[in-house]
């Protein structure tokens, strides 16, 4: 017999019971900064802006984690990868 077909009808009640009781999280829908400001735009030259879209090592971060849409996304990936072929932006974090 396995370890789970001992485990008595009482506690597994228990258990279900707990997991039933646990607040769902509500996940906040983000909203892509450049279609709220529109008076933003992507640029390869303001690497201050498109640090905020890429990680330490030196990776772009993907769409569910910054909030942006996926048109301002793909641009947002050209203009870093112009960057980083003019040497603003490093290919490799440090």
């Amino acid at each position: 017999m396995t370890e789970q077909q001992n485990i008595p009808a009482k506690e597994v009640a228990e258990s279900a019971e707990k997991i039933a009781k646990r607040p769902k999280r509500v996940n906040k829908k983000k909203v892509c900064m450049f279609c709220a400001d529109r008076s933003k735009v992507i640029d390869y030259k303001d690497v201050v802006t498109l640090k905020r879209f890429v990680t330490e090592k030196g990776k772009i971060v993907p769409r569910r984690q910054t909030g942006t849409c996926a048109m301002h996304q793909r641009e947002i990936t050209v203009a870093v990868k112009r960057a980083r072929n003019v040497a603003l932006l490093p290919f490799r974090g440090e």
